[in-house]
């Protein structure tokens, strides 16, 4: 009796131990896909970042030319007193 006991634990034991190396390995394939994915953002963000990097100091003129403008609207639209 004390024999068959032990095999059922050890049959128990070894399809717990395939059933959670199945899953670990699943886990596995999975962040492999994860880790590319994430490589190839990267990527492209970096791609973005120097393709767009020329753009910094234009928006920076036109910034200080759309402050002109809003100083020059801003004398513009002042009510104008009446001078008797």
């Amino acid at each position: 009796m004390n024999t068959v006991l032990i095999i059922i634990t050890l049959i128990e034991v070894a399809l717990l131990v395939v059933v959670l190396a199945g899953y670990l390995i699943v886990i596995n394939a999975t962040l492999r896909k994860i880790s590319q994915t994430l490589g190839l953002v990267t990527f492209g963000v970096r791609a973005i970042e120097k393709q767009t990097e020329p753009i910094g100091p234009v928006v920076r003129d036109i910034n200080g030319a759309l402050e002109q403008v809003a100083g020059a609207l801003d004398e513009v639209a002042k009510p104008k007193t009446p001078t008797h």
